[in-house]
């Protein structure tokens, strides 16, 4: 395919029709259910063509990239779908243990994570994020290409990265079939320089977001995503791919959440989104971050009116600052709330969040922490497509059918371990032993559950 000069930052409209016509979006808009719209629609339990129409108008996304189309499961993230959850892994600069980050995508896998992306910084990157893939297949798989972009511009030309090196990263990462990326083309520079003369207790806490406005700083340049971002959009177009807008300006902290920073990004993520929207590129947005209980439904309100229901990506959010060594709990309350609120995908946190890159057991306890958070919220948007399985365990639980418990658990093995500690056998649970309310008005009750939703 011809590439346009970075230089030239629109398209003709005859390159963009030719671009856009084979993306899934665009298939959609066209009136045509693609395959994956009504396999997913099964899966899911709803109407195939009310999500023909959402995807058509960017109000879900199916993760993808047209390099691995038919080897992935089938991810939906939006209006009216079940809240998935993203596991994070990958080597920092100071703990580089590969065999670690396999188990951790072995995990991810197991235990029922719907997407894993790699944020290394350690080691041979390309090998790293080859080899993560294959370990997490059938899960869509997730990067941050600046992470890259930085280190390799570092270690090569002893200085920051040249421009054209965040596009030849980004191109080198679809072409191995990433298919979703965070892009940070939110901050621009004016919003850099605003925010390191700000007063927020934690200027940013977006690892991608500081290389990027420290690049802008020290060029005196624009952002390279927001500056060539019709180029970006061509090159997601063409492996019909997924951005996922990034949040430099998420509150790092609880007295910084919805400040004019976290919100002059906001509105620069929903005009980047309308433009790709009409290129048929897919796009989600990230978002906090910190804050209190009381702004997590504003929050998530605040973000579907300005993107006209764009899927959100939120990390937690964490509701205390002071949970260190417990961040997979505050996370996790502040993700159900969200979640019921119209949350489309959450991402994971450990108990090592703050503290150190996790091991594979945290990683194993921040998924499932972040499951029931998902889980929970599904019950009040979805209603009764998430309350069957509650049904279905309570059902078990007044039978003291122990197999059927331990199956309809986030973890089942973890289920039978506790209900054995002790060793004792018996009907009921050691916790009530004999004194079991089932057992005590079992021959008075009816033995038919109640009614399932």
């Amino acid at each position: 395919m011809v590439r346009l000069p970075l230089n030239i930052k629109g398209l003709s409209l005859l390159f963009r029709c030719i671009l856009v016509v084979k993306t899934i979006m665009l298939e959609a808009r066209s009136g045509s259910t693609p395959d994956e719209v009504k396999a997913l629609a099964k899966l899911e339990g709803v109407d195939p063509d009310k999500l023909r129409r959402r995807l058509a108008d960017g109000r879900v996304i199916i993760i993808r990239n047209e390099r691995r189309k038919g080897r992935l499961k089938q991810v939906g993230i939006g209006e009216g779908l079940s809240t998935k959850v993203n596991v994070n892994i990958g080597t920092s600069a100071t703990v580089y243990n590969l065999e670690m980050e396999r188990e951790k995508a072995k995990i991810a896998v197991k235990y029922g994570s719907d997407t894993i992306m790699d944020l290394s910084t350690g080691g041979d990157l390309d090998e790293v994020r080859r080899i993560l893939m294959r370990e997490s297949e059938p899960l869509p798989f997730g990067t941050v290409p600046t992470y890259q972009t930085w280190i390799e511009g570092v270690k090569r030309y002893k200085t920051l990265p040249p421009e054209d090196l965040f596009f030849k990263v980004l191109e080198r990462q679809l072409k191995d079939g990433v298919d979703f990326m965070t892009i940070h083309a939110g901050i621009t520079r004016q919003v850099a320089e605003r925010m390191v003369r700000s007063d927020r207790v934690a200027p940013t806490v977006s690892r991608g977001g500081a290389m990027l406005a420290a690049w802008m700083l020290e060029n005196e340049r624009e952002n390279p995503y927001y500056k060539n971002w019709s180029y970006l959009l061509e090159l997601f177009a063409e492996y019909d791919a997924v951005i996922s807008l990034g949040d430099a300006l998420r509150p790092g902290a609880l007295m910084d959440a919805h400040d004019e920073l976290q919100i002059s990004e906001l509105i620069n993520q929903a005009k980047l989104l309308e433009s790709a929207r009409e290129m048929g590129v897919q796009v989600m947005v990230e978002g906090p971050g910190h804050m209190s209980l009381d702004k997590v439904a504003t929050d998530v309100k605040m973000m579907k009116s300005i993107t006209k229901g764009a899927p959100y990506y939120v990390l937690g959010p964490l509701v205390t600052d002071i949970a260190v060594g417990y961040d997979h709990i505050a996370s996790a309350i502040g993700a159900a709330i969200a979640a019921a609120e119209g949350a489309d995908l959450i991402c994971y946190l450990t108990p090592a969040e703050h503290l150190s890159l996790p091991d594979p057991e945290q990683v194993k306890e921040g998924l499932i922490a972040s499951r029931i958070a998902a889980h929970a919220g599904d019950i009040i948007k979805l209603g009764d497509r998430a309350l069957r399985r509650d049904y279905e365990m309570s059902v078990a639980r007044a039978k003291l059918d122990w197999r059927r418990v331990f199956k309809l658990s986030m973890d089942s093995e973890k289920a039978e371990r506790i209900y054995r500690q002790f060793g004792a056998e018996v009907e009921s649970c050691n916790m009530c032993g004999p004194y079991c309310v089932f057992l005590i008005l079992n021959k008075y009750v009816k033995k038919e559950g109640g009614k399932p939703p």
